[in-house]
């Protein structure tokens, strides 16, 4: 283990897992943006053909998963496990959202570094030789996380200058042993910065410090 260690926070992974297959679920809004051409499939229902936004949340990730299997040729059993998260108390869209495919389940809470975080722990677990493909997934809901973390839209309350507008989309990767790439071959993990920003409507501040070290990361290399 310690050779595959660099510095203090990156490992290098010696097999170099392969990215197989990826795939995006979009919503009204991402449809309309500069990124559409990038998602696999976009909606204008923001229910997607369910009753709630947290069920909606749920089939993003369904179609997203069931999408890069569809891409890469492959059956819910020929994945190992899975590692998944989106912004909600116990993962729920997550965990209900993924539970027909019955493939074993390692639920995350990242907050935005849930496709980070998922990726890498996929790539470590397949390069530990723990699985030969493992998925990882997140998504996040514009009106679950309204509801979940401010003003549920309902109010029709007035937004702060700092308010931020959480994305509608899911994303999945599947990953496996070999492939054609593109390839994970370090992971490096982040440290806790706190930088005492108090303004619970002001988080892009909160997140400002990981960015900036980020960008850092990238340019020393």
């Amino acid at each position: 283990m310690s050779n595959k260690r660099i510095g203090r926070r990156t490992v290098e992974l010696a097999g170099a897992p392969a990215i197989l297959s990826c795939a995006s679920i979009g919503g009204k809004l991402e449809k309309q943006g500069p990124l559409a051409a990038c998602f696999d499939e976009l909606r204008e229902d923001s229910f997607f053909g369910e009753k709630t936004w947290e069920k909606a949340e749920s089939r993003m990730q369904q179609r997203a998963v069931q999408t890069a299997l569809d891409k890469a040729k492959l059956q819910p059993a020929d994945v190992d496990c899975i590692f998944a998260g989106d912004l909600l108390n116990q993962c729920i869209s997550s965990s209900f959202g993924l539970r027909e495919f019955n493939i074993p389940f390692f639920g995350l809470y990242g907050a935005c570094s849930t496709m980070g975080e998922s990726l890498a722990l996929a790539a470590m677990t397949i390069d530990g030789g723990f699985a030969q493909r493992a998925a990882a997934v997140t998504s996040s809901h514009f009106c679950t996380a309204e509801r979940q973390y401010r003003m549920p839209v309902p109010y029709g309350n007035q937004r702060t200058p700092t308010a931020q507008w959480t994305a509608t989309a899911a994303g999945c990767c599947v990953l496996g042993r070999e492939g054609s790439g593109p390839y994970v071959t370090h992971v490096t993990c982040g440290r806790i910065v706190d930088k005492g920003i108090t303004d619970v409507n002001n988080m892009g501040a909160a997140m400002a410090p990981d960015d900036v070290q980020l960008a850092q990361y990238i340019f020393d290399l």
